[in-house]
């Protein structure tokens, strides 16, 4: 009896080591994101990065690539804890940012003294980035809302706009925006209005009132998808001679914007919105998208609407892009499963990437460089060349305009 047990210990003994062993070779990806407010812009971010991991079958150097999803409902506490909870992980080696800039800019002293490695494939708020030190750990591939302002404000003077008036979150990230769209219009107080988030109808039809009275032609507008909303229901109860244009920050299109106001758009609503400046909608695709869009289709039939186009497709453009820089930088790093430091040569292998990378929106060559205060630019992919502006098409595709 005795002898039993004792075999019996040493089988579930082994068969621990054994479950403990391959735990270990596993490396996970933490997203932070809203997975319930704006859960289509988390689900597109979370099918661009798991296509380009799963070109490399969700494996590097004999570690199985784990993707976690952490959902923050919009609520940077909740992402804080995400946060803690990524530290507490022994097999955590990245986290993949969300739609919301708040988390990062409120929480970002935490996030690089800690060690979190960032990497940020749609939260656009200018400091994300700009952690004022050589050892930086947040890297973007998205819309920097440095240029972001400039692009909108280039696109009114297009429009031939006279009068902007900025409507903008009372937040982090809408007070990053008011920066760099004032030094755009090139004056030191520019007309604007602040809105809380859950903004309602009252208070927007409110907001109108007073911006079309002041002879305000077109609105700057910097919020998210629950607000955008609000904000064209309001102004489809206005006369249209009233009506400004809407020039927007790409924070519409997050959520399930277009649903909720497609017969208000259909009324003659004037209404554009940033993206990055590739889209499957433009065809013929290219050898390399094509191949992309057909994975797509392979692995996420449900997510195709009508078999031409995804939602919130900017989401998954910069996932899939970030993903395969991130594969390029492991393929740089002598991986050994001590997180600490795989995650340091990680962020050094960012930083002095070797080889060109193809993305979709572009081929990067060395898109990230050692972060300084004289390049400021240095943990952001993308350019002023790579944002465009883009409008919806009536079956709530995106369109996106060639840049002028």
């Amino acid at each position: 009896m005795v002898q039993t047990l004792l075999v019996l210990s040493f089988f579930i003994v082994s068969l621990n080591v054994l479950a403990n062993t391959a735990g270990s070779k596993v490396l996970r990806i933490y997203h932070d994101s809203d997975y319930s407010s704006h859960s289509a812009s988390a689900e597109a971010m979370k099918m661009g990065f798991k296509s380009a991991l799963s070109e490399r079958n969700f494996e590097v150097q004999g570690f199985k690539l784990q993707f976690i999803e952490k959902d923050h409902r919009g609520n940077s506490n909740r992402s804080l804890l995400a946060m803690r909870r990524f530290l507490q992980d022994d097999r955590a080696l990245i986290m993949l940012g969300g739609l919301h800039s708040p988390p990062y800019i409120k929480h970002r002293e935490f996030i690089n003294q800690q060690g979190i490695l960032l990497l940020v494939p749609w939260a656009a708020g200018g400091p994300i980035t700009r952690y004022p030190d050589a050892n930086n750990w947040v890297f973007r591939l998205s819309i920097d809302d440095t240029k972001a302002g400039l692009r909108m404000v280039e696109f009114a003077k297009q429009k031939q706009c006279r009068s902007p008036h900025m409507l903008l979150e009372r937040t982090p990230w809408g007070k990053s925006n008011y920066q760099t769209i004032s030094r755009a219009l090139g004056k030191s107080e520019p007309p604007v209005t602040w809105f809380n988030w859950n903004m309602k109808m009252n208070a927007t039809k409110i907001m109108l009132r007073e911006i079309a009275a002041s002879g305000h032609d077109c609105i700057l507008f910097v919020g998210n998808a629950l607000e955008g909303k609000e904000l064209v229901k309001a102004l489809a109860q206005t006369p249209k001679a009233q009506r400004p244009a809407i020039i927007s920050h790409w924070g519409i299109t997050g959520g399930n914007f277009f649903a909720q106001v497609a017969e208000q758009l259909r009324s003659g609503i004037d209404l554009h919105f940033l993206q990055s400046c590739f889209s499957f909608q433009q065809r013929p695709h290219s050898e390399f998208a094509a191949q992309v869009w057909a994975k797509i289709m392979a692995a996420y039939p449900e997510k195709v609407v009508n078999g031409q186009f995804i939602q919130s497709p900017a989401g998954f453009i910069h996932g899939y892009d970030l993903g395969r820089v991130f594969l390029a930088a492991l393929d740089q790093v002598a991986l050994r499963g001590d997180m600490k430091h795989d995650r340091a040569a990680l962020r050094d292998a960012l930083e002095h990437l070797q080889k060109p990378i193809q993305g979709l929106i572009k081929q990067y060559q060395r898109p990230f460089s050692p972060w300084t205060k004289e390049h400021p630019d240095a943990h952001e992919a993308l350019g002023l060349e790579d944002i465009c502006m883009a409008s919806y098409n009536t079956d709530g595709s995106i369109k996106v305009l060639e840049n002028q």
